[in-house]
């Protein structure tokens, strides 16, 4: 944190990193967000770059662009020591007192040949190391090896056995090692902006906050798709417009209704019908278990054409084939978690399925993958067929709204 009183600036350091300050070969900090990590780390390169001959690269596992980088947070610190003259800014690095060098490098793609490149480099920041591979920590990690060099890491705790977390653990006896773990409680500087975000996701997601937050490892509960719920009893004012939605079930699967609405960020869901093995017949009598089910639109898997024929034919003429159509599930889904869902407790199905419903794991690895599992699906399936209408909505309104111009503000993120 910089301080500028009567024209004397002060560099006022978190406790936790003052271990982070002597020299040492590796350094590690780890954490949640609103630790005030790179903040730190980038404050103090700049003074390192200002007093003694620096020359240092900026090293993350995947950079597209130098946007990626740490580059525009350097930037800003420069600015806020009021150092602009002393320093020279270009597209691709930073120059700045006593041939002092600061370039940024994705890892990824470097080979024993390419990395040569960053010999005589004596610190090497490895931004987002959680993220780093063990082929990139074993080609950069030696190429910096001149007389006083530093590696430095900060990264948000992912899985324990992460190749960047098993190297620091494994050498926290080596005296060559440091490593604090720093989170917002011990950020003095912690911002009311974030405190908000902190506070609305330890209400709405407890393990999200956990790793987010706190800087706690990952959980196999990680793979659970929605955590933005909760169970409470409640009735929906006079006036309530009420949106609702089907899937039709196939063999073994079930036929299911859900009845919902929204208010502001929120989703009720006060009723459900749900039924395995449910003759198209039968099906009429099912929906009429969610009350006035014939007066709302229904928006239906488009899947079954004849079932929704019958159905506008047999008392619910006011219900729809959804449109589908490719990423509708993906897309579905993450609008869905935009939202705090509220469920009440007769609605016993939705609440199993949103406690259930999951990504899939690398049966090998056990990783996440970027996947739906096929099954606890059927609910889910028709709450986002129930906001289908909503969601193109909004997705058109942004089609059509055209900015005149961007601004991007760059805080000090404390």
């Amino acid at each position: 944190m910089i301080e500028i009183v009567d024209g004397v600036m002060t560099v006022k350091t978190a406790p936790v990193f003052l271990p982070l300050i002597p020299p040492k070969r590796f350094k590690g900090v780890k954490g949640g967000r609103g630790g005030g990590k790179s903040h730190f780390l980038a404050e103090l390169l700049i003074e390192e770059c200002y007093t003694q001959h620096i020359r240092a690269c900026c090293g993350r596992e995947v950079q597209n662009s130098i946007k990626d980088s740490v580059k525009q947070l350097l930037e800003d610190k420069i600015h806020n020591f009021g150092w602009d003259s002393e320093f020279r800014i270009t597209d691709k690095e930073i120059t700045g007192p006593n041939d002092s060098l600061i370039i940024f490098k994705g890892l990824q793609n470097h080979t024993v040949t390419s990395i040569k490149s960053l010999e005589g480099f004596n610190r090497l920041w490895l931004e987002e190391a959680q993220t780093i591979s063990h082929k990139s920590l074993d080609l950069a990690t030696p190429t910096f090896r001149t007389t006083g060099s530093e590696v430095w890491a900060s990264w948000n705790p992912d899985l324990a056995t992460d190749p960047i977390d098993r190297f620091f653990l494994e050498n926290l006896d080596d005296p060559d090692f440091i490593m604090v773990e720093a989170n917002y409680q011990d950020n003095p500087w912690f911002t009311d902006e974030l405190r908000k975000d902190m506070l609305r996701d330890r209400k709405r997601d407890p393990e999200k906050y956990q790793n987010t937050w706190c800087g706690k490892y990952k959980t196999s509960s990680e793979a659970r798709v929605f955590k933005n719920w909760t169970v409470q009893d409640f009735e929906r004012p006079v006036g309530t417009v009420f949106r609702l939605g089907a899937d039709w079930g196939f063999a073994n699967d079930p036929t299911t209704l859900v009845r919902g609405s929204i208010q502001g960020n929120t989703l009720f869901i006060d009723y459900e019908a749900y039924m395995i093995g449910c003759e198209i017949v039968n099906t009429p009598d099912l929906f009429r278990r969610v009350p006035e089910s014939d007066k709302w639109f229904i928006t239906a898997d488009c899947a079954r054409p004849e079932t929704i024929s019958y159905m506008q034919k047999h008392g619910f003429p006011k219900i729809n084939a959804a449109k589908k159509g490719a990423g509708s599930v993906e897309d579905g889904v993450e609008f869905l978690k935009s939202f705090d869902i509220v469920v009440h407790p007769r609605c016993e199905k939705t609440i199993e399925e949103l406690t259930l419903y999951s990504f899939k794991i690398d049966s090998l690895t056990n990783n996440i993958l970027p996947m739906f599992e096929d099954k606890n699906n059927h609910i889910i399936d028709a709450i986002r067929y129930m906001c289908e209408g909503i969601r193109n909505m909004k997705e058109q309104r942004k089609k059509v709204t055209v900015p005149r111009f961007e601004t991007t503000v760059y805080g000090m993120g404390y």
